[in-house]
């Protein structure tokens, strides 16, 4: 059992050497003076993309909080590619004041795919008259300040800007919830901090901005991996840019709530996870070794959390079994699995409730909920373990994700409590 406990004391020290500056982000957040409050921006003139497949739940949702924003509805044009839709996505849309295009294609299926050639149909049709460009999912919902903000970030000299991201369907159920309470974490205790140290952040699915000079260096939108924000994101760090954040900007979009849709979902990223370092990896360590911290971090980000995770799961089960099947130490294996799952347990609680302390006013749920959710936080988290196991071995393909419109956590925007 002494090898056993040697490895997985090494396991966790690399682990807390390769994660211990994410948990210095934490200090710098709460403790920093500089919040990164950017001055009001310039005029910019937007196009705001929408991949929308079979959305027409929540299509609507989304078009409407565009239309009620702050900003100027003259400098925004809302477009939607209705991509191998069967329902009346496209229809809605266009009765909402979108400007919509419709794509059959059953061999290029997938969001990179729908962007680009929403991208080039714009370009087509209108020209290169767009100064920056937004992309939202369908099931997206901005707070009526969002574009603002964002815009501020934008003229404060970064072509790429992402943002708050919050969810409409928090307190649905502890896989809601698990989703939900990750994000606010990336979004003030990754970006934020990365914000306030001035490193780059990362894209997160959803709710970014990127620049005409951006899209035109890209030449439409070229990436077609399974998790095609991390593949961006990390593309353009390597290519020297730095992705902004708007702290204020706040986006909400709706999260799994079926195990099985979660499952498929998160493993796909995992193996996104695992293309985008074997296509960068090299860029990514030929940057860590130049000095470029936000390369180190994005390879942090990707890469090492499931190498680990494997490992330690793999030296447990094969080393006890043995051990067991040699001495019959069954009561001294178990304890020292139990002490692994603790830690992870521990570890994901710590960062939960931090979270949650901290953001609490932006979740829209009771006290209790509130609380119940830290706890099962991690047992969400400890779900990855099999899944990044898993997308080592599977094959894993784009499927399409289906939304409910719930939004449970969705406040109403001062325009909507007016009324």
């Amino acid at each position: 059992m002494s090898i056993l406990r040697t490895i997985n004391l090494t396991i966790g020290i690399v682990f807390l050497a390769c994660y211990l500056y994410q948990f210095i982000y934490i200090p710098i957040v709460i403790f920093a003076k500089n919040r990164k409050k950017y001055p009001k921006g310039t005029p910019h003139k937007f196009a705001c993309l929408i991949a929308a497949r079979n959305e027409s739940l929540v299509i609507g949702d989304l078009i409407d909080s565009i239309k009620q924003q702050t900003y100027p509805a003259e400098l925004v044009t809302t477009f939607v590619i209705a991509d191998n839709c069967t329902d009346n996505t496209a229809e809605i849309a266009r009765e909402r004041g979108a400007v919509v295009y419709e794509r059959q294609n059953k061999e290029l299926i997938g969001k990179g795919y729908a962007i680009d050639a929403l991208i080039k149909s714009i370009e087509n049709d209108y020209g290169d008259v767009f100064d920056g460009y937004f992309v939202f999912d369908a099931d997206n919902v901005l707070d009526e300040n969002f574009i603002d903000e964002m815009n501020n970030t934008f003229s404060s000299g970064f072509d790429i800007v992402t943002s708050y991201r919050n969810s409409k369907n928090y307190g649905d159920n502890w896989i809601s919830a698990g989703y939900a309470l990750w994000y606010l974490r990336e979004s003030r205790y990754l970006s934020h901090a990365r914000s306030i140290l001035g490193t780059s952040c990362a894209v997160s699915g959803t709710g970014f901005l990127f620049s005409r000079r951006i899209k035109n260096k890209m030449g439409g939108w070229p990436y077609h991996l399974l998790t095609e924000d991390i593949e961006f994101s990390v593309a353009q760090i390597i290519d020297g840019e730095k992705i902004g954040f708007a702290p204020k900007a706040e986006l909400y979009d709706e999260q799994p709530v079926n195990f099985k849709q979660s499952w498929n979902q998160r493993l796909r990223w995992s193996k996104g996870y695992y293309q985008v370092f074997g296509k960068y990896g090299k860029g990514l360590i030929k940057g860590m070794f130049k000095g470029n911290f936000s390369c180190f971090d994005m390879s942090m980000t990707i890469m090492p959390a499931a190498v680990l995770s494997i490992l330690a799961i793999f030296c447990n089960i094969v080393l006890g079994t043995l051990i067991l099947i040699g001495n019959g130490a069954t009561r001294e294996f178990f304890h020292l699995l139990l002490n692994m799952l603790w830690g992870v347990y521990g570890t994901a609680f710590i960062i939960g409730a931090i979270t949650t302390i901290t953001e609490w006013k932006k979740i829209n749920l009771g006290a209790f909920r509130k609380i119940f959710y830290m706890f099962t936080f991690p047992l969400f988290m400890l779900t990855y373990i099999p899944i990044t196991i898993v997308a080592i071995f599977k094959k894993v393909k784009w499927t399409p994700i289906k939304h409910h419109g719930s939004k449970s956590n969705l406040r109403k925007s001062k325009k909507e409590k007016v009324g």
